[in-house]
């Protein structure tokens, strides 16, 4: 059977710097930073005093009351961002056959915020009868394919931090292999809380940096963590011919996707990056491309000392001579670490940016040490031509994901 050409149809996005994607697209042109105090809880206990909120935000922007208070926060994203993508895709619900319009949007945490005090403070019959189905991570596309009628395809994969990347990877594959025509794909979190602070704090994987422009910093010889950050990013895929029948706008193709673990530990990468380097390479191999195609990198790029490290090994592994040539950046030095959202928010990047021809600064990096010797985009951002973009993204547990992208022709 061969395989059916798949294309970016949508895009939607609610981010620390934007709860659109044109608020969102044109603040990371201009380097805004989405970091800050954190306003949910009160920090005087806690070491980690920044984050990257969602600003402004309110659910009833989005959906009735009822369906809200119904759905926690990465439900409440996922459910805007996925609005916004199918709206920007112009697919009319009434006009498809909902059978055939897939929902794949996942989320590495699911809700902290659910579990709450009651039952410590108050006893069992005291719980949110709702807990359950607010705090599990399927919630998010369970409630995006309510919200929007898809009665086709609904799942979501859990891979931490690669979450968002392996959904849009396997609604790629959906609409390949002729499981779907559309497919609503991508990640969501919502974990600011007092206990996903505490736990990744006490795990030394956050900025310790009261200084919002010093806090995410990869790739620099400075850098100490990743600041935890929230939101949502979707992309609408569909089938090449379904989408030119109805005269779709067409932003990109996607190409390629590879998918690998590294069989080595819980939370640090490989540290020869071969995981990823084979994923990627596996990626470029499904796209029929070389390494010199590859005219830009969208890193999974934390800042954490051991991520961004291993990740340049993979890039070089991967790409060899042609590593020296790419740009690479990381959008996380502005919205900080969407966890499972990261890959989708990303995947957004990477279509505006072969859209417009824009790679956009990695803010706040100053300067790298000896073995990160890449082009990341440090100074400033770069106007030039993108033909092929690439996606890194990386979870706890050894989890490495790849998505390629082209523009179309």
């Amino acid at each position: 059977m061969s395989k059916r050409r798949v294309v970016v149809t949508g895009l939607g996005a609610v981010t620390p710097v934007g709860n659109n994607v044109q608020a969102f697209w044109e603040s990371v042109k201009t380097g805004k930073i989405g970091i800050g105090e954190i306003t949910r809880f009160d920090t005087a206990d806690f070491k980690v005093k920044l984050a990257a909120e969602v600003k402004n935000f309110n659910a009833k922007d989005y959906m009735d009351f009822k369906a809200a208070k119904r759905m926690e926060l990465f439900s409440q994203y996922a459910v805007a961002a996925s609005k916004e993508a199918m709206a920007d895709a112009g697919i009319e619900m009434e006009k498809e056959d909902p059978f055939r319009v897939g929902v794949s949007v996942g989320s590495g945490i699911g809700s902290m915020e659910a579990a709450d005090q009651r039952l410590i403070q108050r006893g069992p019959s005291k719980v949110d009868p709702l807990l359950v189905p607010k705090m599990i991570s399927n919630m998010a596309a369970g409630n995006v394919s309510i919200a929007l009628g898809a009665r086709g395809k609904c799942t979501n994969v859990v891979t931490a931090c690669a979450s968002g990347t392996h959904c849009i990877g396997d609604a790629f594959r959906a609409i390949q292999y002729g499981d779907a025509e559309v497919m609503i794909a991508g990640g969501t979190e919502g974990a600011i809380s007092p206990v996903g602070v505490a736990g990744f704090t006490n795990l030394t994987a956050l900025s310790t940096s009261q200084d919002p422009y010093r806090a995410s910093i990869p790739f620099d010889k400075e850098r100490g963590g990743f600041v935890i950050g929230e939101g949502a990013g979707v992309v609408v895929l569909e089938e090449l011919e379904h989408a030119k029948a109805r005269g779709a706008k067409i932003y990109a193709e996607v190409v390629g996707y590879g998918a690998t673990a590294d069989a080595y530990h819980i939370t640090s990468p490989i540290e020869d990056g071969s995981g990823a380097a084979r994923a990627m390479m596996d990626a470029m191999k499904e796209a029929g491309i070389q390494p010199e195609e590859i005219d830009y990198i969208n890193a999974h790029g934390t800042g954490t000392h051991h991520n961004d490290l291993f990740e340049t090994r993979a890039i070089k592994a991967a790409l060899g001579d042609a590593a020296k040539k790419v740009k690479i950046n990381s959008t996380k030095s502005m919205i900080g670490h969407l966890l499972g959202a990261a890959g989708g928010v990303e995947a957004v990047v990477c279509v505006k940016s072969i859209e417009e021809g824009f790679i956009h600064q990695t803010v706040g990096t100053k300067e790298t040490e000896e073995e990160l010797n890449l082009d990341y985009c440090i100074g400033g951002p770069t106007r030039q031509e993108v033909n092929y973009a690439m996606s890194n993204s990386l979870g706890f547990g050894g989890h490495n994901a790849v998505l390629l992208m082209k523009k179309y022709r």
